[in-house]
């Protein structure tokens, strides 16, 4: 893959050679991550993002990345800030705001509508999620974390095993890592979801074509015993017709300490590509795990602002300048105390 230039909308884009080189970009940004350097190598750049659907984590974390990497954000939120609540199109406002952006980062809930919008930008589109279809920067961190995590413990992601928890069916994240896995050797995927909201047909027989294992079920704790990663999801409420159809299968699929310590290898590593759903009726990752240091979900966060970080380099084509354009941080630094 030619990453100079490139709409990053999907991981079909992605061979493994590619993934293993945006890693090893992300790894160079983790001084200037930690706020250890400072670099203006995109200084005078402008990062156009624009979220058409709520969002905080990813949001912040590519303008965040941006700003670490000396680029200015412009932010749109949602449709009433936007000319598309006048009937203006994707295809418009991309022409348009393509022209006063170098890079774009775009979330919409229609499946389809960021690769849509990329065929008229001018500029590099980076998906931020497009309904339930995909969110291929946040398979991007979510892989790196594992690779993170499984090399703490001498592991490697080839011969991984991973439970999916949740909603399968309209969790874009899962999507997306399921695509990514495909790349690897030796996977084994539990799929846990109730019935009616199981992982895609189609993907897990694409999954299953790539030479992944995978289990289909709708039980929890006997499906959790021998994983190396235990991944849960939220009920996707904005997919739903109804609240009142989304708490059906709400609070189904809970973890938590007593369920990790008892059911759980003592080194499964619990991921979430946040936001959890932390209310009395749902909370599908107990705050009781906050404290244990298997818990990865922070670590995802953190790990999502050199993924992109690293993105915006290659794309702009600045991988290799970046030391070029630093210096020492000269305020305080909460980080290292």
């Amino acid at each position: 893959m030619n990453f100079v230039g490139a709409h990053i909308v999907s991981i079909d884009q992605f061979q493994r050679v590619d993934v293993e080189e945006v890693f090893s970009v992300a790894d160079r940004m983790l001084p200037y991550a930690l706020r250890q350097r400072v670099t203006r190598v995109l200084e005078g750049a402008i990062l156009g993002n624009m979220f058409f659907e709520a969002s905080t984590r990813t949001r912040v974390s590519f303008g965040s990345a941006f700003n670490l990497m000396g680029g200015e954000v412009r932010e749109t939120a949602g449709f009433d800030s936007s000319a598309l609540i006048k009937g203006e199109s994707l295809q418009d406002t991309a022409r348009v705001l393509s022209g006063f952006s170098d890079v774009i980062c775009m979330r919409h809930p229609v499946e389809g509508s960021v690769a849509d919008f990329a065929t008229a930008s001018r500029v590099p589109v980076l998906s931020g999620g497009d309904g339930a279809n995909e969110h291929p920067t946040q398979a991007l961190l979510d892989l790196y974390t594992i690779r993170k995590e499984m090399a703490a413990k001498g592991r490697a992601i080839d011969g991984l095993k991973i439970a999916m928890i949740g909603d399968l069916r309209y969790g874009r994240t899962v999507h997306s890592l399921g695509k990514l896995l495909c790349l690897y050797s030796d996977i084994e995927v539990v799929l846990i979801s109730p019935k009616e909201l199981r992982f895609p047909a189609e993907l897990v027989d694409s999954m299953r074509t790539s030479g992944i294992r995978i289990t289909v079920s709708d039980h929890l704790i006997e499906n959790i015993t021998d994983v190396d990663i235990v991944y849960s999801t939220r009920i996707q409420e904005e997919r739903f017709s109804s609240k009142q159809e989304a708490d059906l299968y709400r609070g189904k699929f809970r973890l938590n300490h007593a369920i990790y310590t008892q059911f759980c290898q003592p080194n499964t590593v619990i991921m979430h590509p946040l936001p959890r759903d932390s209310r009395i009726d749902a909370n599908e990752l107990d705050a009781d795990l906050d404290t244990h240091p298997n818990l990865a979900i922070f670590r995802q966060t953190d790990n999502g602002l050199l993924v992109r970080m690293a993105l915006f380099a290659m794309v702009l084509n600045v991988v290799d300048q970046v030391d070029d354009y630093a210096f020492n941080v000269r305020w305080f630094n909460a980080r290292q105390t």
